[in-house]
């Protein structure tokens, strides 16, 4: 058996160092708790920018462009190993963390967010950068378009783990290329707190033969710093939930196995067993048996990449 977990922690909502104490402090109580696996809510590192969703950009100066400042100085720049309290922390404790970040592209594109999924295996070493390849909606605002060079599963400490972020999970064709991968243990971090959500969780479980780990971002008003630029327009109310958090386990029969966890802190656990994954295959494996590659076929590019990259220079991107 393996024990998995979905983290409802609140992140320290716009401030870098503050998420990577809190997400050090997560990783060692899940170890005091047995925990294995650890999954973030998208965009955790350093909060999800809900204030796409109720203010209008503008090109200079305003109160968007003063919380997208915030934002930005706040994100994580890999080049710089700035995860690295938390590839420390998985070692240290054994743990395998999928980070959701909002990841900075270095300096030479300096101006441009991704939404990431960084999995952490419990060695501490990074297994794979998945930007997401298309932001939701007003989320287009602050964060450019990812690539296909994350869409992998990678074999870590607790098997093969896959994760597509939000609304992702609802593209086919991406589903299918982790599909093709063998995942056993499929991420899907979210912002998505709605009823429907939870439906899509189960048909992946079942679609995929896999476990399913869905979790968003928990958030009350006082989470939000009281000094935090347009506070009163992320957050009007005194003593709502911002983001109720939505975190579902889910077997490989599509089953729900823990939660759904809503407007409450902490972790949503699981004990797995991933001979389930075979025997959920057994009669339906979709990228095997049942997957009829004389008549379908998938190609995923991996090549174009969704920043610049200089060659034949002292100075390279990623």
């Amino acid at each position: 058996m393996i024990s998995v977990a979905a983290v409802q922690h609140p992140s320290d909502y716009l401030n870098r160092d503050g998420c990577l104490e809190r997400a050090v402090e997560v990783i060692k109580q899940a170890a005091s708790e047995n925990l294995e696996l650890l999954v973030f809510p998208e965009g955790w590192l350093p909060g999800y920018p809900m204030y796409v969703w109720g203010m209008i950009p503008t090109n200079n100066s305003g109160e968007f462009d003063q919380l997208y400042r915030r934002h930005f100085s706040n994100s994580i720049d890999l080049a710089k190993d700035q995860l690295a309290p938390v590839r420390e922390a998985a070692h240290e404790y054994g743990v395998v963390v999928v980070m959701c970040i909002n990841e900075r592209a270095g300096e030479l594109s300096a101006g441009t967010i991704y939404n990431t999924a960084v999995t952490i295996d419990a060695t501490g070493e990074i297994l794979n950068v998945h930007r997401k390849v298309m932001p939701t909606n007003a989320e287009r605002t602050v964060w450019g378009f990812g690539d296909g060079r994350g869409l992998n599963v990678v074999d870590t400490a607790v098997g093969r783990v896959g994760v597509l972020l939000c609304w992702e999970n609802f593209m086919p064709l991406a589903r299918a290329a982790i599909y093709a991968q063998n995942v056993e243990i499929y991420c899907a971090p979210t912002a998505d707190h709605r009823e429907n959500w939870l439906a899509s969780m189960q048909h992946i479980g079942r679609e995929a033969s896999a476990f399913v780990i869905g979790v968003a971002p928990a958030l009350e008003d006082s989470d939000i710093p009281l000094d935090l630029p347009s506070r009163d327009s992320i957050s009007p109310t005194k003593g709502e939930w911002l983001m109720p958090g939505n975190g579902i386990i889910c077997s490989p029969l599509g089953e729900i196995i823990a939660g759904p966890m809503r407007q409450k802190k902490g972790l949503l656990k699981a004990d797995i067993d991933l001979d389930d994954v075979r025997s959920a295959r057994r009669t339906f494996d979709v990228a095997g048996h049942y997957s009829r590659p004389d008549i379908f076929k998938l190609e995923v590019d991996r090549q174009h990449r969704s920043s610049v990259t200089f060659i034949n220079s002292e100075h390279s991107e990623n």
